[in-house]
């Protein structure tokens, strides 16, 4: 935890950040929490053992909000392990140097690095080929990871799992893990653009495991814009918002 009297020293040309600094770096950081003003009620968004879906075009931003989601657990001092089914560590990596440089963009360099040194011990980054994924090798690979004392994810991204191929099986056993390790999974959606979507504005490809989701959002391209959208799991009593994601930073903004 961070102590008050953390105290500004200069080692170097090295500049080490006061409290005061990491309150406000702090506070920078849940303010763009990608979710709660969409009318969820907890930081966590999912409940324990619960399971949240991104959906979105290819392109439109999914990736980008769920590592969102995830500094802002780490900023929290929860752990994420970042699950990636088509990227390489490296690039997966990018993407959260970037995010975390455009949220801290009002501090210096030094700043922000001594910050991300302090927080990247909460996140872990595994890899695996879209063929080679399957329950029980995630689990084997978790559990080598826990019994080891070296990382015990609070939540987990998995991003790049193909809905309309790994049938409803494979998120039931998900589903499962989740509760077993008392962790929440996060998925990118990938929606065709051709695709039509029911009644409830969901995809007919993704109608079958609809009911294994405790929260789904939406992120939808219109222009220039695109809207972030709140289609389970929110609280009955929550106030509509706008909230949209920035194609310049991948920022999530207001609306308004």
């Amino acid at each position: 935890m961070l102590k008050n009297n953390f105290a500004l020293r200069r080692e170097e040309n090295i500049i080490h950040l006061t409290y005061k600094d990491i309150v406000m770096l702090k506070k920078e950081i849940i303010y763009r929490n990608p979710l709660l003003n969409l009318g969820y009620e907890h930081e966590d968004i999912l409940p324990n053992g619960g399971l949240g879906a991104v959906l979105a075009h290819a392109g439109v931003g999914k990736t980008a909000l769920l590592v969102q989601l995830a500094l802002n657990m780490m900023i929290r001092e929860e752990s994420v392990m970042h699950v990636s089914l088509q990227d390489a560590v490296s690039k997966v990596d990018l993407w959260y140097h970037e995010l975390f440089h455009n949220i801290a963009g009002n501090f210096s360099e030094a700043e922000i690095k001594e910050y991300w040194d302090k927080i990247q011990p909460y996140r872990f980054i595994m890899t695996f080929r879209v063929e080679s994924f399957s329950v029980p090798t995630l689990e084997e690979r978790l559990t080598d990871l826990m019994q080891q004392n070296i990382f015990k994810p609070h939540t987990v991204i998995i991003d790049g799992l193909k809905f309309d191929e790994a049938g409803r099986g494979q998120l039931v056993l998900l589903k499962e893990l989740a509760k077993k390790y008392a962790m929440r999974i996060w998925f990118t959606v990938h929606e065709h653009l051709n695709e039509k979507p029911a009644e409830n504005g969901l995809p007919v490809s993704f109608q079958h495991v609809t009911d294994l989701f405790d929260v789904i959002v939406q992120l939808e391209a219109k222009g220039e814009d695109v809207y972030i959208k709140a289609l389970k799991g929110k609280s009955s009593n929550a106030k509509p918002q706008t909230l949209l994601l920035d194609p310049a930073t991948m920022l999530i903004k207001d609306g308004k």
